[in-house]
């Protein structure tokens, strides 16, 4: 089973009307303020799963910066998620800033059977990962519900490519050994985390955090799998693709071809997400 544990779509209204949501949310500008910053509905989503032979796609939100802007678009995640429930697993959006409303978003959510929130931009949502009286509330409602968290994460070093944003690992870390219980996955690799495994301290407080392989083609050498699973292990990547900012067929093309054992090929393609997600 393949399963792709990071795409995003957005509802039809957005996508024909961009330039109104350009002016409204900073989230949504920062990504798709430029024409050729595809975007894609539920149905191309699965039109590339199936074009590629991807299963289960989890489609993300994003870090929408206004309440109403989330309710809307988890909207959207929740009607796809019904019409495909064989094929789409949702995770929904929430502004934490929001607070009492926030924390309904996530039970609706929830009760909608969304398996997480994410992709959470703390940088651009303007919250402080480390700020108890927001983020603990946030945090217990989700380990309540038994979702997963997924944050955006982005690299301290390289390229300054549209949304890269500051979610660093120096900004990751003391969120993750704050709230040790919950189960987080951090995009684009966790922007390098993995790498300060090599420090004891760093490898055992990682221990709930799971690091997604978005946009890998556009920031890594495939080398990186190599070193990641010497470091963490192979049951701690997931494959993610980034559609549609990546053709998933692109990123399987990646995997499929490394010298990786047939064992960790399967957990990153699909075991690992499986048994995430509880399918």
């Amino acid at each position: 089973m393949i399963i792709d544990f990071h795409s995003h779509v957005f509802p039809p209204q957005i996508v024909k009307n961009r330039s109104r949501y350009i002016e409204s949310d900073p989230c949504f500008a920062i990504l798709y303020s430029k024409k050729e910053a595809k975007l894609a509905t539920a149905d191309e989503l699965i039109a590339s799963m199936d074009k590629n032979g991807v299963d289960i796609s989890v489609i993300l939100n994003i870090g929408w910066t206004t309440h109403e802007l989330c309710l809307e678009t988890n909207d959207y995640i929740l009607e796809s998620i019904a019409r495909y429930p064989d094929r789409l697993i949702g995770f929904g959006s929430v502004q934490p800033l929001s607070c009492e409303a926030a924390l309904a978003e996530i039970e609706r959510c929830a009760q909608g059977g969304m398996k997480g929130i994410g992709e959470l931009r703390p940088d651009i949502q303007l919250f402080n990962l480390v700020d108890d009286e927001v983020v603990r509330p946030f945090v217990e409602t989700i380990r309540k519900h038994k979702l997963i968290l997924l944050s955006h994460a982005s690299e301290p070093v390289g390229d300054n490519y549209p949304g890269k944003g500051m979610v660093t690992p120096d900004m990751l870390y003391p969120f993750i050994t704050s709230y040790p219980e919950l189960t987080i996955v951090l995009a684009h690799w966790g922007g390098g985390l993995p790498f300060y495994a090599l420090m004891p301290e760093v490898k055992r407080a990682l221990k709930n955090v799971y690091f997604d392989t978005a946009a890998s083609p556009l920031l890594y050498s495939p080398q990186i799998y190599n070193q990641v699973i010497q470091l963490i292990g192979s049951d701690r990547i997931l494959f993610g693709s980034d559609f549609p900012l990546l053709e998933q067929g692109r990123s399987l093309k990646e995997v499929t071809s490394l010298d990786l054992a047939e064992e960790a090929k399967g957990l990153i393609l699909g075991g690992n997400a499986q048994g995430l997600l509880g399918i």
